[in-house]
């Protein structure tokens, strides 16, 4: 079995006693239970693998069958948090503290801000550049930002982009090539070192972030280009208290609470923000700001709010038949009809946190004596993307968008272990037509006896 931190296996009537446990110790400290709950994760026999928020040290009495030594990170919740004490508090009138703070460790702050319409990451210095009070509504096709008058800090919950670019950018100088007498020398271009520190990153983001991981830094070969970058980033989330029309994060477990990836979290319950630190970083910081402990009723009310959110969600993504159900819909006629819809456009996959297509470019200079050799970002939905020599393998819409819909939530599975959607709803909002994975997922899934359009074509053709 893979050894995962903060993960047990019980026997079913050993629950009780993980839970009885977990009460206990939360008792002795004087802290709400709020927001506990065990997490199964697989059933093997007649035990259950479930998670333990905080990890195990949260219950020492709990004996496992299994090693539980590990290399993934720990399940963490809001109540998890406050039973081991380490959730402190942060009025939001103080919260230029932690900028203060993050700066004089020598980090670039970056946060949301208003730009051209919607919500982007940029640079920030002061809190005042966060966008405080505005409200995003989003929509299939369909965004917009209000002035809710509030003096709410994280009220906007995303804009078009995710954590992506800043581990795996846009454009990448790989390689500067040059010509000397003798022939050519290639030169690697390394990026830069550099402290980064995001906030309000959200709990979809940081689940696209820990897939993105998984592909660029985890087997034989490791992309040291996504390492350096990845290296420097410090991560503070904000949980979610509001959800947009086109979230679904809570059907597939990636949100709305952060529950892991990150350094610090934030919930903000009014004029104030329950902070959690995640990290060793994180806990250095925390205690740097030295913060008085969360009380019982702001920790509970944050755990209420955060599960709230999840609960009014009104879209959801059905995964208990994947990926065998969309590998059987490869000929259903719903592919017909999303193909007259879509517009090939790329905007799904240059939102979506996870997406990590991407080309090669040379660029040589004038002289022609030198020659930069790039990384760039492309898209599965582009001609060009599913050509090889003398033939392109998905020349039209329906196959490029058959391609991607199926990798995403079916043979990804198969090739990482886990689906590669992140509930986030950005291909949804940003899509101009409005097209919704998770309708499309429903109607394929659902069986038809009419075959596609394009298939009885080709065997007319044929025939």
């Amino acid at each position: 079995m893979k050894e995962m931190k903060g993960f047990v296996a019980l026997r079913d009537s050993g629950l009780g006693e993980a839970v009885a446990s977990f009460n206990s110790l939360a008792s002795q400290r004087g802290v709400c239970r709020a927001g506990f709950s065990l997490m199964t994760y697989e059933r093997i026999g007649e035990d259950l693998i479930v998670c333990l928020p905080g990890g195990s040290h949260l219950a020492p009495s709990v004996k496992s069958p299994y090693d539980v030594e590990t290399l993934v990170p720990r399940m963490r919740g809001i109540g998890a948090m406050a039973a081991a004490g380490e959730i402190g508090v942060l009025s939001r009138s103080d919260v230029q503290r932690i900028f203060d703070t993050l700066s004089s460790k020598g980090y670039r702050i970056v946060g949301p801000t208003m730009r051209d319409g919607s919500v982007m990451w940029e640079t920030i210095q002061a809190v005042s550049d966060l966008p405080i009070g505005w409200r995003d509504h989003q929509e299939p096709g369909r965004y917009r930002l209000e002035q809710s008058g509030s003096k709410e800090l994280f009220g906007v919950v995303h804009g078009p982009q995710s954590l992506k670019p800043f581990a795996f950018t846009p454009r990448e100088p790989l390689v500067q090539i040059e010509r000397s007498k003798d022939g050519f020398t290639a030169r690697p271009t390394p990026p830069r070192q550099e402290k980064v520190a995001i906030i309000g990153a959200r709990a979809c983001d940081l689940a696209g972030l820990a897939i993105q991981d998984q592909i660029f830094l985890q087997g034989e070969y490791q992309d040291t280009y996504y390492a350096t970058r990845r290296e420097g980033l410090f991560i503070i989330a904000v949980n979610c208290t509001r959800a947009l029309q086109t979230c679904f994060c809570a059907s597939i477990d990636t949100g709305p609470c952060a529950k892991n990836g990150f350094d610090l979290a934030l919930t903000e319950v009014d004029d104030q923000l329950l902070v959690q630190a995640g990290s060793e970083a994180g806990s250095d910081l925390l205690s740097v700001l030295s913060l008085s402990p969360a009380s019982q009723e702001l920790t509970r009310e944050g755990a209420l709010r955060v599960d709230a959110c999840a609960q009014s969600q009104v879209r959801r993504l059905d995964r208990t038949r994947l990926p065998e159900a969309l590998y059987d819909a490869h000929e259903h006629p719903r592919w017909d009809d999303v193909a007259a819809r879509c517009l090939a456009c790329a905007n799904c996959t240059m939102v979506c946190p996870t997406c990590f297509c991407h080309k090669v470019e040379e660029t040589p200079d004038l002289t022609r004596q030198n020659s930069a050799h790039a990384r760039l970002w492309d898209s599965c939905f582009t001609q060009a993307h599913g050509y090889i020599h003398g033939k392109n393998i998905r020349p039209t819409i329906k196959d490029r968008y058959r391609m991607w819909l199926t990798h995403k939530l079916a043979s990804w599975i198969d090739q990482f272990g886990t689906s590669g959607c992140v509930g986030c709803g950005r291909c949804i909002t940003w899509c101009p037509v409005g097209i919704d994975l998770t309708e499309e997922l429903s109607v394929l899934l659902k069986p038809s006896e009419q075959r596609s359009t394009s298939s009885r074509q080709q065997e007319a053709s044929g025939r």
